[in-house]
């Protein structure tokens, strides 16, 4: 494991006027390394996501990218920087082809004289190519993405985000609407993400999924860290008490 983290959250707190959202969170990711965040509902996972993403700024806090002190304006300034965050919405548009999903907003283009056009089938071979990389096979990049099972559309998101260089990839449960099958389609996709030496922040509240794909794992709780243990250091039992509020032994 690097030395020097690729991201690493240091007490991280956010106040909406009086309301405590985040009270203190600390972590890190290194490279090649799954590291999932846990909590129930209403433990800040939500609001940690946002900090990172660069939609909020923290009220305490400091976030290091690689070292680095950052803080975002928007979620222009996160993605510059290799933060890339796959929400539960996916932000896809079904009626839509898979390829133009993948490409939207930074489509690829041909030229016809001074005429500029979308290059369909350049957007269509790289797509292929960038879901075959992650062991998917799509039938037809062309095909409306709203066809694909939710277990495909997530590895769409994900493909896309590596494909644009990211560096580090957060996921916002993206397994919680999906059915056995298609779970086991993005842990494996997760993954072939690791193996290519990206950070994943794997953020979920089930500890069976957590345990099958993280490396390390830190609950959430009332917006604090309450613990972080690497994998082999603890059991779904001690993980599932630890979500529940139960004081670290």
């Amino acid at each position: 494991m690097s030395a020097t983290p690729l991201l690493a959250a240091r007490d991280i707190a956010k106040q909406f006027g009086s309301v405590v959202a985040l009270a203190g969170v600390s972590f890190e990711l290194a490279p090649g390394e799954v590291h999932c965040l846990l909590g129930d509902n209403g433990a800040g996972k939500s609001t940690l996501i946002k900090i990172l993403a660069g939609v909020h700024k923290p009220s305490r806090g400091k976030l290091l990218i690689e070292d680095k002190p950052a803080l975002f304006e928007s979620p222009r300034d996160a993605l510059d920087t290799g933060i890339a965050t796959v929400f539960q919405d996916l932000a896809m548009i079904p009626l839509m082809s898979v390829a133009r999903n993948f490409f939207l907003g930074r489509e690829p283009v041909r030229s016809l004289g001074p005429i500029r056009m979308l290059d369909g089938a350049r957007a269509a071979e790289v797509t292929r190519e960038e879901m075959q990389k992650i062991g998917i096979e799509l039938r037809d990049a062309r095909q409306p993405v709203g066809t694909l099972s939710g277990g495909e559309r997530q590895c769409v998101a994900i493909a896309r985000a590596v494909y644009f260089g990211a560096k580090v990839l957060i996921l916002d449960e993206p397994t919680s609407a999906l059915g056995v099958t298609q779970t086991a389609m993005v842990l494996r996709c997760i993954g072939e993400v690791r193996a290519r030496g990206l950070g994943v922040i794997f953020i979920t509240h089930n500890v069976g999924h957590a345990l099958e794909v993280g490396d390390r794992f830190t609950v959430l709780n009332r917006g604090r860290t309450l613990d972080c243990r690497a994998k082999g250091e603890v059991t779904a039992d001690e993980l599932q008490s630890l979500m529940s509020g139960a004081v670290p032994a």
